[in-house]
């Protein structure tokens, strides 16, 4: 959008990484060989989505749409984990909904003031005082840490109003809210002056008020993309109830049944749900027709027979305003409240691959193996230390690959390349 209000962003978060586990041992005076004391390492920061109700737009994203979070420390001597890495807090303004970005499911409803934790830092390694034993007193590796959680998030802001106003551009919307609460949307009288959803909170008596959002006018094909409200259709989503605003003066040229029937086909085919909405039907500007109440009763008479209700009234001179606003609180006292989105995401599980699915390939002498296996197991081999690359190896040999590589064609002194690290092949 070219103006102030951005209600969708796309952005991207990264959790920290765990720090790395120690591989110390203890060194004191008089002590000739102490044993292992190497500390864990520090827990990945997470990135944490929070409420401000000061924030009315995803404005703020518009220039930053990547977040990272610090890194866990590695671990220390003296069996002293590392620190974990700092959280990254990200605000988003309430009613705001994340999704995940490649299956667009839902993560999170921002509407309840929870915090939502989009993306986890991962674990710290295990030092080597882990992995001592009786017959291992030197163990002389640590387990790395784990790599965080990272996504791209799409954030949807979907504003809180009990009541939605809707109607073509320039039928007296604007007006309307600024009559009946203390908002002061701009108003002029030309279509869509109104860019922005508007909110303002109604009192219609003690310990009874609703709040009433005016969004930008609809146009015939807003659900298909054309005009200003198809970018704004999302924000009546959880609108308890619709005020349908109708211009039966037809002074821009446009016949209110028309008008009245063009804006509920555009709602039906943004969203049945939405169609089936309570609505209350508000013919304004009745002051512009004098004493030809003709156009009033045969709106009248067309909307009743549907099933809705009916207010005569002018926004300008706030007549019939007291009474529909009445009604509306009358009605949404009966009406479940504001809709809250669950959460349908579901994690992908970890593809932590098979020895099966190990890649075997050979070019130019040298054998390539890669797999989602291969990288785990190589992750937690420390290839300084003679017990771990023993491990390592007959972790290979266990699974079948020198097995395999041998059924190939593979021979002592040849190369094999493994997650960037060359070995020479013995049998």
């Amino acid at each position: 959008m070219s103006y102030g209000f951005v209600d969708k962003v796309t952005i991207s978060v990264y959790a920290g990484k765990g720090g790395d586990g120690a591989v110390t041992f203890h060194r004191e005076k008089f002590v000739a060989a102490g044993g292992p004391d190497g500390g864990d390492g520090g827990r990945g920061g997470d990135v944490i989505l929070v409420v401000d109700d000061h924030m009315s737009t995803l404005m703020d994203f518009r220039y930053k749409r990547k977040f990272t979070a610090a890194n866990g420390e590695n671990g220390l001597n003296k069996r002293c984990s590392g620190k974990d890495g700092a959280n990254v807090t990200i605000r988003v303004p309430r009613g705001t909904l994340v999704r995940d970005k490649a299956t667009g499911s839902i993560m999170a409803d921002m509407s309840t003031g929870e915090p939502f934790v989009a993306a986890r830092g991962g674990r710290g390694g295990w030092g080597n005082q882990h992995f001592a034993t009786p017959t291992r007193q030197v163990p002389r590796f640590a387990k790395p840490g784990i790599p965080g959680e990272s996504h791209e998030l799409i954030l949807e802001l979907k504003l809180l109003a009990d009541v939605g106003l809707v109607g073509f551009p320039n039928v007296g919307k604007s007006t309307l809210l600024a009559s009946v609460s203390r908002a002061r949307p701009k108003i002029a009288d030309y279509p869509f002056t109104t860019l922005s959803p508007n909110l303002g909170v109604v009192y219609v008596a003690e310990g009874a008020s609703f709040v009433l959002a005016d969004i930008p006018g609809i146009i015939e094909g807003a659900s298909g993309g054309a005009g200003l409200g198809h970018d704004f259709l999302r924000h009546i989503d959880r609108c308890r109830l619709l005020i349908h605003v109708v211009d039966v003066s037809g002074s821009e040229g446009r016949d209110p049944i028309e008008d009245f029937e063009t804006i509920n086909r555009e709602l039906a085919d943004y969203s049945p749900a939405l169609a089936s909405r309570p609505q209350i039907v508000a013919a304004n500007k009745c002051d512009l027709l004098g004493d030809d109440r003709e156009p009033i009763e045969r709106l009248k008479k067309h909307v009743e027979e549907l099933g809705y209700e009916f207010f005569e009234l002018s926004a300008a001179t706030t007549a019939g305003t007291k009474e529909l606003m009445q009604r509306a609180a009358a009605m949404l006292s009966t009406l479940p409240p504001i809709a809250v989105y669950e959460p349908d995401y579901v994690p992908p599980a970890p593809d932590l691959g098979s020895p099966e699915d190990v890649e075997i390939e050979e070019d130019d002498g040298v054998w390539y193996v890669s797999g989602p296996w291969m990288d785990r197991l190589v992750s937690t081999v420390n290839f300084t230390d003679y017990e771990s690359r023993m491990y390592f190896d007959k972790s290979l040999r266990d699974a079948g690959i020198y097995e395999r590589m041998e059924a190939l064609g593979i021979r002592d002194g040849d190369t094999i390349s493994i997650c960037g690290m060359t070995f020479e092949y013995k049998s």
